[in-house]
């Protein structure tokens, strides 16, 4: 149904405890197959909060205020019992990929798991043994409690955080209505912000697709900013709302990798030389090959990502770059989320054939891959020896990315980055 739905509601449940610090919502990998629409985890720290006190939702008029710190709550089987009849409230039933899993631990889990959990593919019977050591339930194959431990052994070494606002009961499942230009104006007003209007597609991003009950997400770099954010959106009126610490935006999930050890199901920042003229496919997509020194690999934009296919068809054979995005099984290929032109090949094309030295006469071309020839004196020349003017290029080195419709949850956005920013010509 909604995870971070569900944690609202646990958090309602356990109103006798406070929340310490921001309730988490951490993105896993999105290249696993069986992963969820977002692939989101969700947790939350309870207990007896101390020091200074944050507003970080409200659920049906009642604020919440998070805790900057605080003694947690001993776990008990009591609390299991309470939160896992949350889970089969809420649990859409029948569904296929409806795997949830629910632990409560009393101390973190080593990091090193989520690393693993946003990177590769993590086999269900490690999840298990890493919840045994609290209180856990799973349902469906127990996939669900890989997000479930992944999200409470996160550690940040970035991180972002989003307000969401949910619809009320009633509205699930009808179409959403916010004023499209309060979107635009918010985005613009509230710069810490990103991934809410795309100004090329004329396109709100904020609202997601599905009918779920939430009715916007606002990302952003500094959570004191979002309710105040949140309230400038014109429209439809939520009924509660909260912010959520996140990884979205961070490209937590990507791994510096060589050509030859690019794997499935993981993601991975490339760089090579372009090896191949780009070519674009039936459907729209574009792909070329880049090449480093073990081995070539194919590089592929696809049509949803509009403008950004025009960076990979512009590039050409000798152009240096890095590639960043999710790894295709079949055929292996880097499905690009960011692309650096790092250096452009120089490109020329001739202009004229060689002059012959004798008669000053424009000389015949022998043949292609041949030299050239003087039809009044047979005097030759070598290949080459034409004069050559260069091929201006519709591109400068720099950064590239999708706008913001065709973008990954993961995916750090470039205003997040003090990167310098290429620039297309048409």
């Amino acid at each position: 149904m909604c995870t971070t739905f569900l944690l609202t509601e646990i958090i309602r449940e356990f109103s006798e405890l406070d929340v310490i610090g921001y309730p988490r919502l951490v993105r896993l990998n999105p290249q696993i197959p069986w992963k969820t629409r977002g692939n989101a985890a969700l947790s939350v720290a309870l207990g007896r909060g101390a020091g200074q006190k944050t507003l970080v939702g409200n659920i049906a008029g009642r604020d919440v205020y998070a805790f900057a710190k605080g003694k947690h709550a001993k776990a008990t089987g009591e609390h299991m019992a309470r939160a896992e009849s949350l889970l089969e409230k809420w649990a859409v039933r029948g569904e296929k990929m409806t795997n949830p899993g629910l632990v409560i631990f009393d101390g973190r889990p080593p990091a090193e798991f989520y690393w693993r959990a946003v990177r590769e593919v993590v086999p269900i019977a490690d999840a298990r043994k890493l919840a045994s050591r609290g209180f856990y339930a799973a349902r469906g194959n127990g996939r669900g409690l890989v997000g479930a431990c992944a999200s409470v052994a996160w550690r940040p070494r970035d991180r972002t955080w989003e307000v969401i606002a949910y619809r009320a009961r009633k509205k699930w499942g009808t179409p959403r209505r916010l004023v499209p230009r309060s979107v635009s104006a918010m985005d613009r007003a509230f710069p810490s912000t990103f991934n809410n209007y795309d100004h090329v597609e004329d396109k709100v991003v904020l609202m997601p697709g599905s009918p779920c009950p939430i009715l916007f997400g606002i990302r952003g770099d500094d959570p004191r900013i979002l309710p105040n954010a949140m309230r400038a959106l014109k429209g439809e009126k939520g009924d509660r709302w909260f912010v959520f610490e996140s990884n979205q935006g961070t490209d937590d999930h990507l791994v510096e990798a060589k050509v030859a050890d690019v794997e499935p199901f993981s993601s991975a920042t490339v760089r090579g030389v372009v090896a191949s003229e780009p070519r674009t496919i039936p459907g729209g997509h574009v792909i070329a090959s880049v090449r480093d020194s073990t081995g070539e690999i194919d590089v592929a934009v696809y049509e949803p990502s509009k403008r950004f296919r025009e960076v990979l068809r512009r590039l050409a054979p000798g152009d240096r770059v890095v590639v960043s995005g999710g790894v295709r099984q079949k055929p292996l290929t880097v499905n690009a989320e960011k692309i650096q032109v790092v250096k452009l090949a120089k490109l020329v094309r001739k202009a004229a054939n060689p002059r012959c030295a004798k008669c000053d006469k424009a000389m015949k071309s022998e043949g292609r891959g041949l030299g050239y020839r003087c039809e009044r004196c047979g005097a030759k020349s070598p290949l080459g020896s034409g004069t050559f003017e260069p091929i201006p290029r519709a591109l400068t080195a720099g950064w590239y990315e999708p706008t913001a419709c065709a973008r990954r949850h993961l995916s750090k956005p470039l205003k997040r980055t003090r990167r310098n920013l290429g620039r297309l010509f048409d």
